[in-house]
Formats: C-alpha cells, sequence, structure tokens
C-alpha cells in the first residue's frame, strides 16, 4: 500500500493545527505588550546585555530582532520596563 500524498499529509496537519488552535486560544499569542511575567523577565535579562544593535553593514543584530519580537525599541526601555514591572521579592 501506498504512502499518502503530499496534500493529504498537509490536509492532516492544517485538520491537527485547527484543533489545536481552537483548543489553546492563547497559545500563538504574542507578548509584546502588558506586563506578563515572562515579558517582564526577558525585558530584566536583555536590559543587562552588552553589544551592539546593529550590525556594522547597518543590519540588526539577533538582540535588536529579539528586544523587537518582544516589543521594546531599546535596551533602555526594557530596563526601564524590567525597573516598573519587576516583584520585589
Amino acid at each position: 500500500m501506498p504512502g499518502r500524498s503530499e496534500s493529504e499529509k498537509k490536509a492532516s496537519y492544517e485538520k491537527s493545527n485547527r484543533k489545536m488552535r481552537k483548543e489553546n486560544p492563547g497559545m500563538g499569542k504574542r507578548l509584546t505588550s502588558g506586563t506578563s511575567p515572562r515579558r517582564v523577565s526577558f525585558a530584566c535579562r536583555f536590559a543587562g546585555m552588552k553589544g551592539p544593535m546593529k550590525k556594522p553593514n547597518g543590519d540588526p543584530t539577533r538582540k535588536a530582532r529579539a528586544l523587537t519580537a518582544w516589543g521594546f525599541g531599546s535596551v533602555g526601555a526594557a530596563s526601564s520596563f524590567c525597573s516598573k514591572n519587576k516583584k520585589k521579592k
């Protein structure tokens, strides 16, 4: 018996993806705003990172892309957010 075709595999994958997204609506949500503990933790980690925000050719570094993905424009913005939202022990 031959294997399934690519279109059958793709259809099956899409069906399972739809089911998973329906059961877990917040799963794919981006954390680019708000004071989620994960976002605060990220901001505090990256606030102390050294290094440039741009490569010599002008492209953004991985650090700059990560900060942007989490909703921060600079290390200073992440540092400020961290100091305002970090929970005291």
